[in-house]
């Protein structure tokens, strides 16, 4: 009906009846699976098109972790999806959120083992598969059940691994044996694996030192035509990164390393190990992103000259150590990579030392820095003292972050100086940074 509740002429909807195919698959693609079964209803031409391939390559699957009859229809409809459309996926995620107790770790197990089982039959084009923070090594996965999923998620990627592009199994939290289990599947029945981009961040438990077992250098030793590799610096050894130089240099472009503080960290990497990887892997960038890992004598350490570093993230939450300082690694560390750093992240509590003219003097130096952010306790003129340089032309930030901390709950004062600094430099800001700057209470 039209708006004078007179009947839609057939001529009227002919706009919709010869809508080419492609134009009606880019409409389709972006409902949801409601809104698609109810379009699939409309006519026979509307439901042959909802199985082209185009509709399906992308898939995110979410379990709950908590009992709720709203959610108790996602194992069921999670099958449905992968004997209907499962041979046209190419990316799949899945996601199990904050499992709550072991009848739903039970289930979630015997539902990817039949989703897996189905995938392995009907599909031989995924391209990248995503299973993150699972937490494995929780009380309410048993023993049983893990071993379970362990043994079904090694039998796919055997399936799979020969067309598997990235795999993603970040905070799965395995043992080194089952670790390294599951990652050899990907190279069954060949010498190698073909993954190019693979995240084993918090894939194993804390406390292990992995970097001390033969069994994961030879498992990673498989990996041939890695481009990006993301891990935790408990992993880190002269052995891998032997392996990365003789097996990865032509492809390897980034590697991003996680160092926390409950993982053991104090191995000692020879820094020629280092610049034999760069020297070979000539595009190599390196991320580190250290979490309450502060002290300088352990970045020191950690940190070596050799390193391309790229990428620098320094969290220390909000725990504070009156007998820690950051001025000597803003001082006498940080600049050994003025030539290569680009980002810089800084989130720690210096109530205790005043660092202002330490970061204003680290930026200036790093030339190549385009995203600095950085919460801690500051003097509002910081901003301006940053801004003031980006406008002549002594640093070229895109991307500006600042919270800074005070001691009080009001920041009234703060916030008003914030907005003349922001006025005085909006089209510096507006033509050149994407800026965000606020002050925040540290109580």
């Amino acid at each position: 009906m039209d708006e004078d509740s007179q009947p839609i002429q057939p001529q009227d909807q002919s706009c919709w009846a010869s809508l080419p195919d492609v134009c009606l698959r880019r409409v389709f693609w972006w409902l949801g699976d409601r809104d698609r079964s109810r379009a699939a209803l409309v006519c026979r031409k509307w439901n042959q098109m909802m199985f082209s391939a185009d509709l399906w390559r992308y898939r995110t699957i979410t379990f709950s972790g908590r009992p709720s009859r709203v959610h108790a229809s996602e194992f069921e409809s999670a099958l449905w999806y992968v004997k209907k459309f499962g041979r046209y996926l190419e990316h799949l995620e899945i996601k199990f959120l904050n499992p709550y107790n072991a009848i739903l770790t039970k289930k979630f197990q015997v539902t990817m083992r039949g989703l897996l089982s189905c995938l392995g039959k009907s599909n031989n084009r995924l391209k990248s598969l995503s299973v993150q923070q699972l937490e494995l090594d929780r009380l309410v996965w048993r023993n049983s059940i893990r071993s379970s999923f362990i043994k079904s998620l090694s039998f796919f990627l055997k399936k799979v691994g020969k067309h598997l592009d990235y795999l993603n199994l970040k905070g799965a939290r395995l043992t080194v044996e089952q670790g390294c289990v599951v990652l050899n599947s990907l190279s069954y029945l060949r010498s190698e694996s073909v993954v190019s981009q693979l995240n084993i961040e918090d894939y194993f438990s804390h406390h292990l030192a992995v970097y001390s077992s033969a069994q994961f250098t030879r498992t990673m030793a498989t990996f041939h035509s890695l481009a990006s590799l993301t891990l935790n610096y408990n992993c880190i050894s002269d052995e891998l990164l032997e392996n990365l130089c003789e097996n990865n240099a032509r492809t390897l472009w980034t590697m991003n390393i996680k160092c926390h503080i409950h993982d053991p960290h104090g191995q000692v990497i020879w820094g020629m190990s280092w610049a034999k990887l760069a020297r070979h892997a000539t595009n190599l960038k390196v991320n580190f992103f250290f979490e309450r890992v502060m002290k300088y004598e352990r970045l020191a350490r950690i940190l070596l000259q050799e390193i391309p570093i790229r990428s620098l993230s320094l969290r220390s939450c909000y725990f504070s150590d009156p007998d820690w300082s950051m001025r000597p690694t803003l001082t006498d560390l940080l600049p050994t990579f003025r030539h290569t750093l680009q980002k810089l992240t800084f989130e720690f509590n210096n109530n205790h030392e005043s660092l202002d003219e330490e970061l204003h003097l680290l930026v200036l130096s790093c030339r190549k820095l385009f995203y600095f952010k950085i919460w801690a306790f500051l003097d509002v003129r910081f901003v301006e003292r940053i801004l003031k340089s980006q406008e002549e032309g002594q640093c070229s930030l895109r991307t500006l972050k600042v919270r800074i901390y005070t001691n009080r709950y009001e920041t009234n004062d703060e916030d008003r100086t914030l907005r003349e600094i922001h006025r005085r430099y909006r089209k510096l800001i507006d033509a050149e940074l994407n800026y965000f700057v606020i002050a925040y209470p540290m109580m």
